[in-house]
C-alpha cells in the first residue's frame, strides 16, 4: 500500500511539475508578446518613417458624404421626370432649386409652387420632403423669388426598457431661400441666393440637451437662352445653365462634435428645343454634376523602419522598427479643411488622380415633349459612378396644364443595385401662374 501511494504520488508530482513548464512557457510567451506590442507600437526615434496602406486601401469605393443630403433631392416632379435635370431647362416656379437666374425668364409675373415628395416610402408613411416657392418678375430685367424645404425623418420612439413610456421626437431639417436675378443682356441673366439651413437630427435624451446645426450658404447660377432659329424643317432655341450652389461653412452640431460640410454642388448643362410645329415641342437637355467637397483619403499606417539599400524610401524588404495607428493619410489630401478651401480642393484630391475625379461627375439626360402647350411627357437617366454612390435609375413623368395650372407627375425606375429610396414612388406637384404674360420667344 505505502509503495502504490509512494507511485501515485510520484505521478502526480510528475505531472504537475511538466504541467507548470509548459505554464511558465505560455507565460513567458504571453509576455514576451506583449512587450514587443508595446515596443513596436511607437516610432524608433532616428530612424526614417513612411506611410503603407492600411486595411481596405485596396477598395475604390469612397463614396463623398455631407450634412443636409435632403437638399439634393429634386423636390419638384418636372424635374424628377427628367431624371434630376433643372439647370437648363426652361423657366418654371421651381427654378429656385436648380437654377435661379432662370426666374428672369419666367412666362407668367408671378408664380406659387407646392410639391410633395415621399420618401422611403415602401418602408414607412410618415418620411416626406415638401417644398414651396414663388416668384415674382418685376420688369422686363428682373425677378425675386423665394422657397422653403422641409423634410421630416418621421417619429422616432425612445425609451430605456419595454415597459417605460416612450420619448416621441420627430427629427427634421430645412431651409429657407431668397433670390434675386438680373438679365445683364437680352438673353443672358445671373441671380445670387441667400439660404438658411437648420438641421434638428440629434435626438433629445434625458442625459443631455440636443441642439440643431445651423448654416447659412449661398448660390451663384446664370442662364442662357437664344432667340427662336428657323432650320430646315423646324425652329429650334438654345438653353444653357450653370449654377454653383451651397457655398457655405459647414454643420456643427455641439462642441466636442465633428463638422459635416454642406453638400456644395456644381451643376452645368445645356439644351435644344425643337419646335416642331405651332402644337408640337420636344426639348432635350444634359447636365453634369459634381459636389465641391473633399474626397476622402486613403489612411494607412505610420512606421519607422531600417533602409536596407539606402534608397530613401521603404520597400518590402525593409525591417519595420516601429509603428502607430494614427489614421495617418497613405494617398489623397487632408479632408478636414474649410470650405472654401474644400471647394477648390475637390476638382484634385482624389487618391486615384484624374481618372477617380472623372468617377465623381454624375451625367443625366432628359427629354421633354409638349402638345399644344397642354399635355406633356418626360423622361430621363441619371447615372453616378458605382464607386461614388451608385445611383441610377429611369424615370418618366407627365404635366397638365389648364389655364394658369400646372399638375406634375413623376415616377422613379430604379437600374442600380443599391435600390433608390424613391423607387416606386409618385411624386406630385402643382403650380399656379397669374398675372401679365411675358413673350420670351
Amino acid at each position: 500500500m505505502k509503495k502504490l501511494k509512494n507511485s501515485l504520488f510520484y505521478k502526480i508530482k510528475f505531472i504537475f511539475a511538466q504541467n507548470f513548464k509548459e505554464m511558465k512557457k505560455i507565460l513567458f510567451l504571453t509576455l514576451l508578446s506583449f512587450f514587443s506590442i508595446n515596443s513596436i507600437a511607437q516610432l524608433v526615434p532616428g530612424d526614417p518613417t513612411a506611410v503603407i496602406p492600411g486595411f481596405g486601401a485596396a477598395d475604390d469605393a469612397r463614396v463623398i458624404t455631407t450634412g443636409v443630403p435632403f437638399m439634393l433631392i429634386a423636390a419638384d416632379a418636372r424635374s424628377a421626370g427628367m431624371a434630376d435635370i433643372g439647370v437648363a431647362t426652361s423657366a418654371d416656379a421651381f427654378s429656385q432649386q436648380w437654377n435661379p437666374s432662370k426666374s428672369a425668364f419666367a412666362l407668367s409675373k408671378q408664380g406659387i409652387g407646392v410639391t410633395y415628395t415621399p420618401y422611403l416610402g415602401k418602408l414607412v408613411n410618415d418620411v416626406f420632403l415638401g417644398n414651396i416657392t414663388y416668384y415674382n418678375r418685376l420688369n422686363e430685367q428682373s425677378a425675386v423669388a423665394a422657397s422653403f424645404r422641409y423634410f421630416s425623418s418621421g417619429e422616432i420612439e425612445l425609451r430605456e426598457t419595454i415597459d417605460q413610456e416612450p420619448l416621441i421626437v420627430k427629427p427634421n431639417e430645412l431651409l429657407f431661400d431668397l433670390t434675386y436675378s438680373l438679365r445683364l443682356s437680352e438673353r443672358i441673366a445671373m441671380a445670387v441666393t441667400g439660404r438658411y439651413i437648420r438641421s434638428d437630427l440629434k435626438l433629445q435624451t434625458a442625459i443631455e440637451d440636443a441642439n440643431a446645426a445651423n448654416s447659412f450658404a449661398v448660390d451663384i447660377s446664370s442662364y442662357y437662352q437664344s432667340e427662336e432659329m428657323p432650320m430646315s424643317s423646324f425652329d429650334g432655341r438654345w438653353r444653357a445653365g450653370i449654377n454653383i450652389s451651397n457655398i457655405g461653412p459647414k454643420l456643427k452640431y455641439d462642441e466636442v462634435g465633428s463638422e459635416s460640410f454642406l453638400p456644395t454642388n456644381l451643376a452645368l448643362g445645356a439644351g435644344f428645343d425643337f419646335i416642331l410645329d405651332q402644337y408640337n415641342t420636344v426639348g432635350v437637355t444634359a447636365q453634369l454634376s459634381k459636389l465641391l467637397v473633399p474626397t476622402p483619403p486613403i489612411y494607412g499606417t505610420e512606421i519607422s523602419y531600417i533602409d536596407e539599400n539606402g534608397d530613401g524610401q521603404y520597400d518590402e524588404g525593409d525591417l519595420i522598427t516601429g509603428r502607430i495607428e494614427n489614421n495617418s493619410i497613405y494617398k489623397g489630401k487632408d479632408p478636414n479643411v474649410a470650405f472654401f478651401k474644400g471647394m477648390f480642393q475637390s476638382f484634385g484630391d482624389a487618391p486615384n488622380g484624374i481618372s477617380e475625379e472623372l468617377q465623381e461627375v454624375t451625367w443625366a439626360l432628359g427629354a421633354e415633349y409638349w402638345f399644344r402647350d397642354v399635355f406633356a411627357f418626360r423622361m430621363g437617366y441619371f447615372n453616378e459612378n458605382p464607386n461614388k454612390g451608385a445611383r441610377q435609375f429611369f424615370s418618366v413623368g407627365a404635366g397638365f396644364k389648364y389655364t394658369t395650372i400646372n399638375i406634375d407627375l413623376s415616377y422613379l425606375i430604379s437600374t442600380s443595385k443599391v435600390v433608390s429610396p424613391l423607387e416606386g414612388t409618385l411624386r406630385f406637384g402643382l403650380t399656379f401662374n397669374f398675372g401679365d404674360e411675358y413673350d420670351e420667344y
